[in-house]
């Protein structure tokens, strides 16, 4: 299946204004693009690219006052096949985790896995390690959360969305990374496009997502609690710590948001 990928930004910024933008396919699914997903701008200026500490590709530049917009445009290549996830894979000890996933058992400022810890282990502690016991996260979550845009900020955390059991879809991944976490579960969190093909209409308004991967059976595997079932052009663009690490757009100064459109649209045969 070939899928068209992209969006496209418009901000007002009252001043020249520099920006740091994270919305180019993830590297692992580089392959799968038909040409480079460059990053363009209007009117165009210069933009330096650089990956971040976590292997995430970033675009840096300086926004001229006025309106100003950017974005991507892209096909790319996926199976167009509904996810299968494994049913088993095992849970590593601590002690013989590999170095490099450690950081993501460790609280981070959106998932305060030392704070729900005890929540955690009272919840979960008596389902069955690795796939099994990730599975009662995602369900939990999915079904202690209601999805409401209406009642979105950006500086919920993972303890403040257990508590008033309402977010987004970076608020169900928050709390299922932290409950993770907590269980000695390496999970980072991921944001990218997640496609309404294969979904039965009328479908909404096409939005960047969030999801998380755990480190299971010596490989990262992707979980999706807000949605909590099988998607057909899940597309990773990054992951970090928590939604702090991978913001699409981070902005030094002020601006107001004007413009803001994503498409996942697959192309006919």
């Amino acid at each position: 299946m070939r899928i068209h990928i992209g969006c496209e930004m418009s901000f007002d910024f009252p001043q020249e204004t520099p920006l740091i933008a994270m919305l180019n396919v993830h590297y692992s699914r580089a392959s799968d693009l038909e040409r480079p997903d460059f990053l363009t701008s209007n009117p165009s200026v210069p933009i330096e690219s650089y990956r971040d500490s976590f292997g995430n590709w970033c675009n840096r530049f300086v926004a001229p006052p006025g309106r100003f917009t950017f974005g991507t445009d892209a096909v790319i290549r996926d199976p167009g096949t509904f996810e299968m996830g494994e049913l088993m894979a095992w849970q590593h000890e601590v002690r013989d985790l590999p170095a490099d996933t450690l950081l993501f058992l460790l609280p981070s400022r959106f998932c305060e896995s030392d704070l729900l810890a005890s929540e955690a282990w009272r919840l979960f502690g008596h389902t069955p390690l690795g796939i099994p016991r990730v599975q009662a996260v995602c369900d939990f979550v999915h079904n202690h959360i209601v999805f409401n845009y209406g009642n979105a900020r950006p500086t919920r955390t993972a303890a403040e969305t257990y508590r008033e059991q309402s977010g987004v879809c970076r608020d169900f991944a928050h709390l299922a990374v932290t409950f993770c976490r907590a269980l000695n579960i390496p999970t980072r969190y991921c944001t990218g496009y997640i496609s309404d093909i294969g979904m039965p209409k009328p479908w909404a308004s096409m939005d960047f997502c969030a999801w998380m991967e755990v480190y299971l059976g010596d490989r990262w595997h992707a979980f999706d609690p807000r949605n909590n079932a099988p998607r057909i052009g899940r597309i990773l663009i990054a992951s970090g710590r928590d939604a702090a690490d991978v913001p699409l757009t981070h902005i030094f100064g002020p601006g107001t948001l004007a413009g803001f459109k994503v498409w996942t649209d697959e192309i006919a045969a």
